[in-house]
């Protein structure tokens, strides 16, 4: 018997009102799409029409620039992805307008209370009926500190060594319950077995949590947790904790290197390679020629100006104002950053790589986020995602657009046809679960026998 087409795994990142800093000023675009819930509706249920594994929202609890704007920068107003729905209400709502496809909304660990994360996403999850996955993230973005008493952003190391222990906590605490806990005993009146209740008694470096959680267990075992660091640090916390781990290669080679490096470091934590998803971010351009689609990127980056690209590094500069460089000269020296440590070498590296100017890199940042960008036709793009998979540098990709929702309409309409017509991507949903979808095992109880 012939061994099964290993299949890609796909999830729409809604970077609205779009992943180009410029894609919100497109004819076709959607501005208001940030805070407009109808058409979330619209963007997921087209993705669970074409069978999405799921649909991820990132999220920052600060105004991005807004450290800049408090010191005077009155220069920031062409700047989208300014404001946005706060994610875990968004989707809650959407688990009732779907029946299949997966609900992944960013909550950091930096800014949170772990018993009230392990809350919040086990309460969606039941809502969803187990469609509900975590993004654990330690805060990236500088502005945010501000609003939680800090002058300054929380040292990166910190911040890992805090998220590590966060997870540890909410995972104890999902196991709060065992499955068959609730036995609704009415002759007898007994409503649970007192045996399958379970306190987590965690004391540690940053919390002290007693539990149980006030919420049973998850339908599919536990929500799925979704990483996204790709340092060092945050390599090991996606071994440890990650079911899918979202980042942000753009080099073949680069992106083997990765999957390798992150599917080996499983063992030491008890996992196997198959119990992790990496699933890079990819901005697809379509057209149904090559040059038609070239000609769609082009006019996108058109309506770029060259100041409003170099904001794309500001978060990435390590505190280094680039305003003061020659735009047809080197990208200069980076301080380190203690923002997004792993998305500043990615950068630095292309840089150096391929000898861009700092216009030519910031204008690359600034058209995808950092990500890479696919243009071409349906057949080409299809031909792309299959070599990543095949050659091990993929499980699957976030499809992240420059704007909404004409080109993630494209994808669903054009590309993923193409793929299941090459048998590369389903047909139809394997079962009712997130974890069903991703062919993740369900985790067992740490306390059942």
């Amino acid at each position: 018997m012939s061994k099964p087409r290993r299949q890609l795994k796909l999830g729409g990142f809604f970077s609205t009102p779009g992943n180009h800093l410029a894609g919100w000023r497109h004819p076709d675009a959607v501005p208001t799409v940030d805070m407009d819930f109808r058409e979330y509706v619209k963007l997921t249920q087209t993705a669970e029409r074409a069978c999405f594994d799921m649909i991820f929202f990132q999220d920052t609890v600060a105004v991005s620039g807004s450290r800049a704007m408090a010191r005077g920068r009155r220069d920031l107003a062409r700047l989208n992805r300014i404001v946005k729905l706060e994610p875990t209400a968004l989707i809650t709502a959407l688990s009732m307008v779907t029946t299949h496809i997966g609900l992944v909304a960013t909550a950091t660990a930096t800014f949170n209370e772990p018993y009230n994360i392990a809350r919040r996403f086990l309460t969606m999850d039941h809502i969803s009926n187990g469609r509900i996955g975590w993004n654990l993230v330690t805060s990236q973005i500088e502005d945010e500190g501000g609003n939680f008493g800090f002058d300054d952003h929380v040292d990166h190391a910190l911040r890992y060594e805090r998220a590590v222990e966060f997870y540890d906590v909410v995972a104890g605490l999902w196991d709060s319950w065992e499955e068959d806990a609730f036995l609704h005993d009415k002759e007898r009146g007994i409503y649970y077995d007192t045996n399958k209740l379970h306190f987590l008694h965690h004391k540690g470096k940053f919390f002290d949590v007693r539990g149980p959680l006030n919420v049973s267990r998850s339908p599919q075992g536990r929500p799925v947790v979704a990483q996204a660091g790709s340092s060092e640090t945050g390599r090991e916390l996606a071994a440890k904790t990650a079911d899918v781990v979202f980042t942000a290669q753009t080099e073949l080679a680069d992106a083997r290197d990765f999957y390798a490096d992150v599917k080996a470091r499983t063992a030491r934590h008890g996992r196997t390679p198959d119990d992790i998803k990496i699933i890079p971010g990819i901005t697809p351009v379509i057209g149904k020629t090559q040059a038609e689609a070239q000609e769609k990127y082009d006019f996108l980056q058109s309506m770029l100006p060259d100041d409003l690209a170099l904001e794309s590094l500001a978060r990435l500069s390590g505190g280094l104002d680039l305003r003061q460089y020659p735009l047809d000269g080197p990208l200069p020296d980076l301080p380190p950053t203690n923002s997004a440590k792993a998305r500043q070498k990615l950068i630095v590296d292309k840089a150096r790589r391929e000898n861009l100017t700092l216009r030519q890199i910031a204008r690359h940042a600034s058209s995808a986020n950092g990500h890479r960008v696919l243009v071409g036709t349906p057949e080409y793009i299809a031909d792309e995602l299959e070599e990543w998979l095949f050659k091990d540098a993929a499980d699957g990709f976030n499809v992240i657009c420059n704007y909404y929702p004409g080109p993630f309409n494209d994808f669903c309409d054009l590309v993923v046809p193409e793929l299941q017509r090459r048998g590369s991507f389903r047909t139809q949903y394997e079962g009712t679960t997130l974890r069903d979808s991703l062919g993740l095992k369900v985790p067992r109880n740490r306390y059942a026998a």
